[in-house]
Order: structure tokens, then C-alpha cells, then sequence
């Protein structure tokens, strides 16, 4: 990895919502506002370890229930 990447690019990485990795990345202390903020590579490599460590657990929990059985229109 070579330079910086956005937030959606590393959330897509990641397989969480940029909505996710921004508030995650709020939390560790990094100023970030939108999905197309950029992020330095020391802070890429912390991310892609935590998800890692997580295995990958991290955006499961958030995944929408029942989001495959809509009904159909009446």
C-alpha cells in the first residue's frame, strides 16, 4: 500500500458500512467526517488488525434482520 485510502474504499476492504469504520474510527481518536475522508497507512494497518483480531466480527452484529423477506406489494 502505497498512499492513503478513502474511508468507503477501506470500509469496502473491510466488508463494514463506511458508517461503521467512521464512527470505529471516531472512537480511536482520528478526525475524520465523511466516507470520502482520506486515511494515512499507519491508521489503514491499525484498522485492517482490529477487524482481523475481530475475525472479522465487527460489522456482523449490525447486519439487518430480516433484510432478504420483504413482502410484496398487497
Amino acid at each position: 500500500m502505497s498512499g492513503k485510502l478513502r474511508v468507503h474504499e477501506l470500509a469496502k476492504q473491510l466488508g463494514v458500512t463506511s458508517k461503521e469504520l467512521l464512527a470505529q474510527l471516531k472512537e480511536q481518536g482520528e478526525f475524520v467526517k465523511t466516507a470520502s475522508s482520506t486515511v494515512e497507512p499507519p491508521v489503514v494497518r491499525r484498522m485492517k488488525q482490529l477487524y482481523a483480531e475481530d475475525g472479522g466480527q465487527k460489522g456482523a452484529d449490525s447486519a439487518k434482520p430480516g433484510a432478504g423477506a420483504k413482502p410484496g406489494p398487497k
